[in-house]
């Protein structure tokens, strides 16, 4: 009987400290995850900041990019600007080493007067003149295309020859006179008057056949002609006076340089330079020795 009420003694004082010690730890417990709540609140908070400052930081990201790519806008239009003058500066600058008179319509239209000359004149080779007795004068830029012409003509079989290059005003009107005292009013369709002549641009010539024994009236529906006819644009050189035009009688023997541009241009558009406006010419200019 002693040994049972010790026992249920023993129980009921270990139930109790089970109870109390349960008791305890789950205050302790209560504390911890009253912690833990405070931390996540708090870390709530800080996640709420950083995506509030994520926002943020990408509103100013997009505006930064915005102003970025409005800026590089800007400087793409500067850069175009840039280089459209640097393209001016240098037309100009080319232009400025071109003498203006080479593409102007002077037979009958412009007038050079008896000071004219062009800046420098070459020789041509004795190898392309008709009669070596006469030297003829070119243009140096003009020169080296008709050399390149020469020679591609040899080479298919042709063989050219210069028989008249520059002529100056004065040379011109000595012709001019010859020709009249020989022809009398008839030789103003096919000589112009000095100051009206192509010849004194030192850019055009007449041109022959090395064997023939006057050019002038062989030239016409010869191998040389149509060889010219067929090619001499590739090389910048055109008829001045073709069949049917306003200015002088038909004259095959007689090509001008203006250069490639300008010669291709004519000679696929079926044109007539002297048909032209001289604005529209003008335009060529700047290529004529490209």
């Amino acid at each position: 009987m002693a040994i049972a009420a010790f026992v249920a003694a023993a129980a009921l004082a270990y139930g109790g400290y089970s109870f109390w010690s349960a008791k305890k730890e789950n205050s302790v417990l209560r504390g911890n995850v009253s912690e833990l709540q405070s931390e996540v609140a708090a870390l709530q908070t800080l996640l709420s900041l950083a995506r509030a400052g994520l926002i943020e930081a990408s509103s100013t990201n997009t505006s930064l990019i915005e102003r970025l790519q409005a800026e590089q806008t800007r400087n793409n239009g500067f850069e175009a600007q840039i280089n459209d003058l640097s393209g001016t500066v240098g037309t100009l600058q080319k232009l400025s080493q071109i003498d203006p008179e080479l593409l102007e319509k002077y037979s009958k239209t412009y007038f050079l007067n008896e000071n004219y000359a062009p800046a420098q004149l070459s020789s041509i080779d004795t190898q392309y003149l008709y009669d070596q007795k006469y030297p003829q004068l070119l243009i140096p830029g003009a020169l080296r295309y008709l050399e390149a012409m020469f020679a591609s003509a040899g080479r298919d079989g042709v063989n050219l020859r210069v028989v008249s290059a520059y002529r100056s005003f004065y040379e011109q009107a000595s012709l001019k006179l010859e020709y009249k005292m020989t022809y009398g009013t008839g030789a103003n369709k096919f000589s112009a008057d000095q100051g009206y002549s192509e010849h004194q641009l030192g850019t055009a010539i007449d041109v022959a056949g090395a064997g023939m024994t006057d050019p002038f009236s062989q030239f016409d529906g010869s191998a040389e002609q149509k060889w010219l006819t067929d090619n001499a644009y590739q090389f910048g050189f055109i008829l001045s006076y073709p069949k049917d035009n306003s200015y002088y009688i038909y004259e095959p023997w007689h090509w001008r340089f203006v250069g490639v541009a300008l010669a291709v241009k004519l000679h696929e558009e079926h044109e007539y330079f002297y048909n032209m406006s001289q604005r529209d010419i003008d335009v060529y200019l700047v290529n004529f020795f490209d």
